[in-house]
């Protein structure tokens, strides 16, 4: 499984390769560096287990959000967007690359009504030739 984060202002994805990386500021201790103001020193943990991500703050200050909304700890889902501070990624996972580029929109349709009968479907009966005695209020029949 490949995991990905990618930044939303176009920048290299980083790609997630260890079980447990540790996100923040502080070089040497943490796997994924982020050098902004935003970010804590040790800001949150992402584990990678069973093809999934999980994300957990680590007592930041300003949190961790996931779709703009502030964890502690959580899931991760293809698609979902991660921010620390005012850093903001997406969530890869997959078995192949990601397509980095400008995200699609959803395509709205228009609708369309439906086109009524203008006689109503009257209801069909089948008279079977013999019909077993049972419990049962379904009974089977064959067209042939």
């Amino acid at each position: 499984m490949i995991a990905k984060l990618i930044p939303v202002d176009g920048s290299a994805p980083i790609s997630i390769t260890r079980d447990i990386t540790i996100v923040g500021r502080k070089r040497g201790h943490c796997d994924m560096v982020v050098d902004h103001q935003g970010v804590s020193k040790l800001h949150c943990a992402i584990a990678k287990t069973d093809g999934l991500l999980f994300i957990r703050d680590l007592g930041s200050t300003n949190g961790t959000k996931v779709n703009g909304q502030r964890v502690m700890r959580g899931a991760l889902l293809p698609g979902d967007e991660l921010a620390f501070g005012s850093m903001k990624y997406r969530v890869h996972l997959g078995p192949g690359e990601p397509e980095v580029g400008p995200d699609e929109k959803t395509e709205m349709l228009s609708v369309f009504p439906i086109a009524s009968r203008e006689e109503p479907l009257e209801p069909q009966f089948v008279a079977a030739e013999s019909v077993e005695q049972s419990d049962s209020d379904v009974r089977l029949v064959s067209d042939d």
